[in-house]
């Protein structure tokens, strides 16, 4: 039996992880959401998680650090930021980082599921 991919929704607005979480589960994959960047990186789902769709922006680490410190610990996990407040330079960081996507909200549910298609084709799940 085939597993689901696992994608780790964090954002620090319910709203928002709500709304991604239904879109995301609709598709077919187990979700797992968090109110911070903190959150994901003290639960025990970083190492099953197919792929992060994260906030740019949240409290205490940002979605950058988020992505530097998975890379720093060896994850190539697949992340798809969204944000209120697009920037090119976070965009430019956030991409040479290794982003798959980079989404301003708010975003095209359309959008979002071919984001999730490309990061998992390249994450081989």
């Amino acid at each position: 039996m085939e597993k689901v991919p696992v994608v780790s929704i964090i954002d620090d607005d319910e709203s928002v992880r709500a709304a991604t979480r239904c879109l995301v589960r609709s598709l077919g994959y187990a979700t797992r959401t968090f109110a911070s960047a903190e959150e994901f990186l003290g639960s025990p789902y970083v190492a099953e998680t197919a792929c992060v769709i994260a906030d740019v922006q949240m409290r205490k680490l940002s979605g950058l650090d988020l992505q530097n410190r998975l890379r720093a610990e060896g994850y190539d996990t697949p992340i798809i930021f969204i944000t209120a407040f697009p920037e090119e330079r976070i965009k430019t960081a956030a991409l040479k980082g290794g982003a798959v996507c980079f989404l301003s909200k708010p975003f095209d549910g359309q959008v979002m599921v071919d984001c999730l298609t490309t990061a998992l084709a390249a994450k081989g799940k």
